[in-house]
Order: structure tokens, then sequence, then C-alpha cells
């Protein structure tokens, strides 16, 4: 008996030893093909810059070419199940952003794991949102939007990248602390929410600076105040909302780069440090600065505990302020 446990027990160390040489050899020759990156907004929404930004660069690192592959639509629970679902090789990446820990605390049920379902790399980017509105409504900040939305419940109108994305529940947030309603209206992505606010099909919207922020500076659009605890670098001229007197009030937009879980650690290892190069070179820097947002690059550790403590976080408030997905 003791023969054949010594056995069993050098087979299954061999076993073991292939397995993880066979992982250790799949990571150095990483990659071998494209990597595709799934991003779940439309080309020319917030999160498709920020991958845009990152994709060439990170390409260049890897010795591959990245594929962006927008999923836009679906509260981005279409392009989250997805990428959960992928094979986990290390050939599909998931840049995530705010709206998948607010999807957990707004939806009933989801066809994946939030935190079970992926394997985090490292947090790519974040900034505050910035309240932005046509200059034909006339406010010039949140105080004055506030005084223009009580008198005449549900008649103004906002867009957003579509229900329970950040932009969204940022309205939402300022509606119920400052006891006012708006009327939400839904796109399938920032691109063409924006537009109709440029238009003035729709009046105002809480959205990422990247997109947004060409258009304060062209005139086209009015900056109103920042969601952050505090003014951004990038933009100090503009005020927060807890500045108009609601205090406690902070929301900021993050972006994340995810695999499915149990893609071979080395992989994620791997992608980790070429992205975190990427991140801390002085013409990404910039580019993300000019936009509006701060690069990040921290560990898959840090990224795991982040996104737990804003699913906690979320859901508390949504519970609270009785938000309901459309």
């Amino acid at each position: 008996m003791r023969f054949r446990l010594s056995i069993i027990s050098v087979a299954g160390a061999l076993s073991a030893a292939l397995c993880a040489g066979g992982i250790a050899g799949a990571a150095d020759n990483y990659p071998q093909r494209a990597v595709r990156m799934i991003i779940p907004y439309p080309a020319g929404g917030a999160g498709d810059i920020v991958g845009r930004l990152l994709s060439p660069r990170l390409s260049e690192n890897l010795g591959q070419q990245i594929v962006i592959d927008n999923r836009g639509g679906g509260a981005q629970i279409i392009a989250t199940e997805i990428a959960a679902k992928a094979p986990p090789d290390g050939y599909t990446l998931f840049l995530a952003s705010a709206t998948h820990s607010i999807n957990p605390g707004l939806q009933k049920k989801l066809p994946y794991d939030t935190i079970k379902d992926f394997s985090s790399i490292t947090m790519v980017a974040s900034s505050p949102l910035v309240f932005v509105a046509n200059p034909s409504l006339g406010v010039n900040n949140i105080r004055e939007l506030v005084a223009a939305a009580k008198p005449q419940p549900g008649k103004i109108a906002y867009a957003s990248s579509g229900p329970g994305t950040g932009g969204h529940l940022a309205v939402e947030l300022l509606s119920w602390m400052a006891g006012i309603k708006f009327t939400h209206v839904p796109y399938k992505g920032a691109a063409p929410a924006l537009i109709d606010v440029i238009g003035g099909q729709v009046q105002f919207m809480c959205t990422s600076p990247l997109p947004a922020m060409p258009h304060v500076k062209s005139g086209k659009l009015r900056a109103l105040a920042m969601t952050g605890s505090k003014r951004s670098p990038s933009a100090p001229d503009i005020p927060t909302v807890a500045e108009a007197g609601y205090n406690g009030y902070e929301t900021t937009l993050w972006y994340a780069l995810l695999a499915p879980a149990g893609t071979p650690r080395p992989i994620v290892a791997r992608v980790h440090d070429e992205t975190v190069k990427v991140l801390t070179s002085a013409a990404a820097k910039e580019q993300l600065l000019a936009q509006g947002a701060e690069p990040v690059g921290n560990t898959p550790q840090e990224v795991d505990a982040y996104i737990r403590a804003e699913i906690d976080r979320w859901t508390k408030l949504i519970a609270r302020a009785n938000i309901r997905p459309e």
C-alpha cells in the first residue's frame, strides 16, 4: 500500500510539474497571435478612448496586435458575459469600467459572477465625471441646475451611456440628495448621448471628461461640475458637486484591465507588467491627463480589493436611493 501511494504521489507531482511547466512555457511564448480587447462601449465612448490610447503601445510591448472589439449596449452586461465566457488563454482581455461594480447591486441576476469569473490585471485609469449641459439650458453650475429642475419635476432630460452606468447613477445620486427629478434618456454609449446633448435634443449629461472636455473648450457644451472629492488637476476651474452644498457627493469613473478567470498567472503577470510600462510612459501620461484622466497601474490584488469595495458601496447606495434598472 505504501509503495502504491508513493507511486501515486510521484505521478501526481510529475503531472503537476508538467502542467506548471506547460503554463510557464505558454507564458514564455505568449502571445503568438493577436489579442482581443473587449470594450463595453461603442466606438467613440470614454472607455473606447482609453482602450485605443492603451492598445497600440501594449501591442508594441507584447509584439502582437491588440484588436479592439467594441460591444456597447445592454448596461455592459453583453460585453461582460462574452469576456467572462471566453477561453482563459490570455487572448481575450476586458476593459471593465465603473459599471462593472454597479451592476451587481442594480441587476437581480447576472449571467456571470463579477468577482469569480475574472482575473484582475491592473487599473488603467481613473477620473471624476463631469456634468455638462447644452448652453441653451441656461445654467452655469449645479446650483442653477437644481434650481431650474425643482419647479418642474421631470421636465429637464439628461442623457447617459445606458441604464446602470456611472453617468446614470451620478445624476440619480444628485437627484436623491437634492430632492429633484429629471427624465433619464439612455443611449448605447457615451458618444451618441454626447452628440444629442450637443445638438440640444437632450439638455445635459454626466460623463467622462475624456470625450466631453474638447466640446467644453470649443463652447459647444458648458461644464457645471466635477464629481470627484476634490477639483481635478486637469480642470481646476471647474468646481465639484460637493462644493455646491452636497457634502459627501463623490463618483469616480475607472477602467480596469481584466481577463477571464483561470488565465495562467504568468500570462496575467506579463500583461500587467507591459501595461504598467505603457501607463508610466510620458506619452501615455500626457494623453490621459489631457483628457481629464489619471493613469494608475496598480497590482491585481489592489484591483480586486477596489472592485469589491465599490460593489459594496454602490449596492448600499442603490438600495438607499431606491434606484431601479430601466
